[in-house]
């Protein structure tokens, strides 16, 4: 067995087994319900905060922009205004097709050598990596927005209107909710693309498939406690309202199974600010995508382009001469 993923899926079991035997042979919810959500959330606040920091104060002197398309030029040359912006417009225009629609992945291609045709080397559309993509962080965002009528008293219209159409699907009590098994099957597709496809496990490590892992972990806990197990919602409610109003308490009949499930969230928020997962909010200051390309138009000098002291070949050949001279080097001057 491969150990980049069989390490990882070993450190999410034990992750679970961990909480739910603290829970339910040591009676620690207080530790796994309270002490670490807290510290998971500042760690997950101070650790993208950080990051996005460190990213800003970061110097990019020159424009460096990824281009696909042709750059303004001449007038009767068609200008590809997204995919090579010259002004903030396209910019802007270009940012937000990346952000919600993964514009860069719809157009990414696959090569592979068909042997067919003597080995030639062809190109292919990946449309599944981007369907899976958009349904994985769709879903995604979907499941955290449902999730805070646990942490707000009334419940927002907005997020019961978002709940009904989440879970229009009505199959068996208590109702289908789209979100969760579309989140849980993206992963799954997402988490056997790195498995199986033999290109993609060569450059994957460990640190790609833990969080997949994870996420499969805190989906199917959910699905667990919604269909089959039947949690306390009450019951939940509360702790959650405390952990909010930070007068936490610990409710009666929930099982260890929620707080595994508490404590797999807790893991990604804590993981989440070292990880590559920060790529969202990495988009929002990558100097290849927010800049316009507009070299051409524009002369952009390096704010960092202090003085230098420089040293000239007459100065070397000054400083060098009888040596270079007595190794046979050619000199400008004899003397």
């Amino acid at each position: 067995m491969n150990q980049k993923y069989m390490v990882p899926l070993a450190g999410v079991l034990l992750l679970f087994l961990l909480a739910y035997a603290g829970v339910e042979g040591a009676g620690m919810q207080w530790f796994f319900g309270i002490i670490v959500p807290y510290v998971a959330v500042i760690a997950f606040v101070g650790g993208f905060v950080r990051r996005v920091m460190g990213w800003a104060a970061s110097a990019v002197p020159f424009r460096i922009p990824t281009t696909c398309g042709q750059q303004k030029s001449l007038p009767w040359i068609k200008q590809n205004c997204i995919d090579n912006p010259d002004k903030a417009s396209g910019v802007f225009m270009r940012m937000v097709l990346e952000i919600f629609l993964f514009r860069s992945l719809f157009r990414n291609t696959k090569a592979a050598f068909n042997r067919n045709e003597k080995n030639k080397l062809t190109y292919s559309w990946e449309i599944f990596l981007w369907v899976g993509a958009l349904a994985f962080h769709y879903s995604f965002l979907v499941v955290i927005i449902r999730h805070l009528r646990f942490f707000l008293e009334p419940v927002p219209s907005c997020l019961k209107f978002l709940e009904f159409f989440d879970g229009i699907v009505q199959l068996g009590l208590p109702g289908l909710f789209i979100s969760g098994a579309v989140l849980l099957l993206a992963a799954l597709f997402l988490l056997a693309r790195r498995i199986f496809d033999a290109k993609v496990s060569y450059i994957s490590l460990a640190a790609d498939y833990f969080p997949l892992f994870l996420i499969i972990g805190i989906a199917a806990s959910g699905i667990a406690m919604r269909y089959f197990t039947k949690v306390d919602i009450i019951g939940i409610k509360s702790f959650t309202m405390g952990l909010v109003t930070f007068h936490p308490v610990i409710p009666d009949g929930v099982g260890g199974l929620f707080y595994a499930h508490i404590f797999m969230v807790s893991a990604l928020f804590a993981y989440f600010p070292v990880s590559k997962l920060m790529h969202m909010g990495g988009i929002f200051l990558s100097p290849t995508r927010n800049m316009a390309n507009n070299n051409r138009a524009k002369r952009h000098v390096n704010p960092w382009n202090y003085a230098v002291d420089i040293h000239t070949y007459e100065q070397y050949e000054d400083h060098f001469r009888e040596k270079m001279i007595d190794a046979g080097l050619p000199v400008d001057k004899k003397e």
